[in-house]
C-alpha cells in the first residue's frame, strides 16, 4: 500500500473525509522528515491536537490544516488565536500526563493542499507560534 501522502485526493466534497485524507497524508509525510507520530487526535483540557510528534529531542504538537481551495487564504492562517489557545491547553494535559517532564516542545503547522485527483501538496512551519499568554511550562 502507497502512503497516504503519495496517493490522489479523494474526490469527495464531504470535508470531513478530506480532513482525515489531509491528517493521514501529513502523518506519512511527517515521517519522511524524521518525525515519529505518538500519538493522533489527543483531546483534553477542553482543546484538541491533530498529532503528538517527537522530532529528534523535540516534541512537537501539530496542527494540520487541508484545504482544496484558498479563498480565504493559506490553511495556517485558520489557526487563529483562540485555536492556538486550545492547541496549547490541550498540549499542557499531554505533557501533565507524562508528569511535566523537562523537555523542549514546539507547535508546527501542516498545511495539506488538495486537489481532487493529483497528489497532495505540503507545507511545513516548524515553530509555527509559541505557548500563548497565560500559559506557562
Amino acid at each position: 500500500m502507497r502512503p497516504s501522502h503519495r496517493r490522489p485526493c479523494p474526490e469527495s466534497g464531504d470535508t470531513g473525509a478530506r480532513g482525515s485524507f489531509g491528517e493521514r497524508a501529513a502523518a506519512a509525510f511527517l515521517r519522511t522528515r524524521g518525525y515519529r507520530i505518538l500519538t493522533r487526535r489527543f483531546a483534553a483540557g477542553g482543546g484538541e491536537i491533530d498529532l503528538v510528534c517527537r522530532h529528534g529531542e523535540v516534541l512537537a504538537f501539530v496542527e494540520v490544516k487541508a484545504r482544496s481551495r484558498d479563498d480565504f487564504g493559506r490553511p495556517a492562517e485558520a489557526v487563529t488565536a483562540k485555536k492556538r489557545r486550545r492547541i496549547a491547553k490541550a498540549a499542557l494535559a499531554y505533557l501533565q500526563l507524562l508528569g511535566n517532564p523537562a523537555v523542549y516542545f514546539r507547535f508546527d503547522i501542516v498545511e495539506v493542499f488538495l486537489q481532487p485527483g493529483a497528489m497532495p501538496r505540503f507545507g511545513l512551519i516548524p515553530n509555527a507560534f509559541d505557548l500563548p499568554e497565560p500559559y506557562l511550562y
